[in-house]
């Protein structure tokens, strides 16, 4: 068995749909897809009277060499986002399956499940927010055909040891898939789970080029698996996917100078959280602020909901997480730019310098 056959029967029986632009390559007149033959009126970059490649392959060439994959084993869609909807749709049949969550976490991983109709099994991070790994095991049934886990977790910002993801692999093999989210992992210095892959058949691996490389409204995100997992998900991936501008986007940023200038930024990035932990640690009104290996500090104060009005009103917007009872008066905070460190804390009452 292998873990393409735990998805939906009717998903692996599918015969997916044959859009124009995968019918037809190399040819020079096309008349396959009623497009229009002229360009844009407004104008605009490329050919954007034709329809793009589902699957630019120079995109997934340099994604794959980026991720440390094989072409195969890569599919890019619209974030991280559709990854995680697509595996719920096609592994997931409704009514019947369920996955399971460690909150607090990214609230997508529920959001699919229940567009799905999936059941959410939730096994609660621990007291120090670390993954309760046996927990998680113990409530694994027979209908579970997911397990994620964010690493780098939103919004608590903790790494999920790779030996940790290993043993959940190893004890699901044959059972369930183990999707590794890994949106801020660029942000942690540490080996991506798709160092897994060559030994699990069962690990999935999210990443995104919205973080650490700037393109959150590009929109483009992978997901890298076997290739019978992600031969799988392209037989439910929207025709075309990937519009031409963002693919363009893209490749600019997965050039080698760009690719160092990103290096270089994360670096300073780093440097600011740091600074910013130290600084926000000082304000009265702050409890603790947890360590993190994301781009954003979560931080816990006396009264949230009046920092959060106060910084709101100096025109400073942080995210409040304090919804969910292990985070009762937190806030998440993004480490920004030199300035938006310094407004945020010139609303807080600190010294701007400071940062």
């Amino acid at each position: 068995m292998s873990a393409v056959d735990l998805a939906r029967a009717e998903i692996r029986a599918l015969k997916p749909y044959s859009s124009a632009r995968m019918e037809a390559s190399g040819g020079s007149v096309l008349l396959n897809a009623n497009e229009s033959p002229w360009p844009a009126v407004m104008g605009g970059t490329g050919a954007l009277n034709r329809y793009p490649d589902p699957q630019p392959a120079e995109l997934v060439r340099r994604l794959a060499a980026l991720y440390d994959a094989e072409q195969d084993q890569v599919l890019v869609g619209r974030g991280s986002d559709e990854a995680i909807d697509l595996l719920v749709r096609a592994f997931c049949r409704a009514s019947q399956d369920a996955v399971v969550i460690s909150s607090p976490t990214f609230g997508m991983y529920s959001v699919s499940a229940g567009i799905q109709d999936a059941a959410v099994v939730d096994v609660p991070l621990r007291a120090d927010f670390s993954l309760d790994a046996d927990g998680l095991l113990a409530a694994v049934s027979g209908r579970v055909k997911i397990v994620f886990v964010c690493s780098p977790n939103n919004p608590t910002g903790n790494l999920v040891p790779l030996a940790t993801i290993e043993q959940l692999a190893t004890a699901l093999t044959d059972r369930a898939l183990v999707v590794v989210d890994e949106a801020y992992i660029e942000f942690a210095g540490t080996l991506s789970a798709t160092t897994l892959l060559a030994r699990h058949d069962n690990v999935v691996v999210l990443r995104t080029l919205s973080k650490a490389h700037a393109l959150a409204a590009a929109r483009v995100g992978t997901l890298v698996a076997h290739a019978d997992i992600v031969a799988l998900l392209r037989r439910i991936l929207p025709a075309y996917p990937l519009p031409a501008p963002c693919v363009e986007a893209a490749l600019a940023a997965l050039t080698p100078p760009a690719l160092t200038a990103t290096g270089v930024r994360v670096a300073g990035l780093l440097e600011a959280r740091v600074r910013l932990a130290e600084v926000l640690a000082t304000f009265t009104g702050v409890r603790e602020v947890f360590p993190s290996s994301a781009n954003f500090l979560l931080v816990r104060c006396a009264d949230a909901e009046g920092v959060y009005r106060r910084l709101l009103a100096a025109g400073v917007v942080v995210r409040d997480v304090s919804h969910h009872a292990a985070l009762a008066d937190c806030l998440r905070i993004t480490v920004g730019s030199d300035d938006d460190h310094r407004r945020l804390l010139a609303a807080l009452g600190l010294r701007e310098e400071a940062a």
